[in-house]
């Protein structure tokens, strides 16, 4: 018994398909990295702007994090 061949009509269908996991997969490649992966940061940020994310995680209850990703999203 012959194993079924896809044809190119079947290939770009599934590529057209999948596009965004076949260029998460090929980013993964180069990068080693994952867009939906959480990397940690040192950053240095004013005494007064440490105060308002603090303000607004105790007002939110969201993680700081959570709230500057939202406020970067929203530009």
């Amino acid at each position: 018994m012959k194993p079924n061949k896809m044809n190119n009509k079947e290939i770009n269908k599934i590529m057209k398909k999948y596009k965004y996991v076949f260029e998460t997969l090929e980013n993964y490649d180069k990068t080693h990295e994952l867009p939906f992966q959480r990397k940690r940061i040192d950053i240095t940020l004013s005494v007064s702007t440490i105060n308002k994310l603090k303000k607004l995680r105790d007002k939110t209850g969201k993680p700081i994090s959570q709230i500057i990703e939202e406020k970067i999203k929203n530009c």
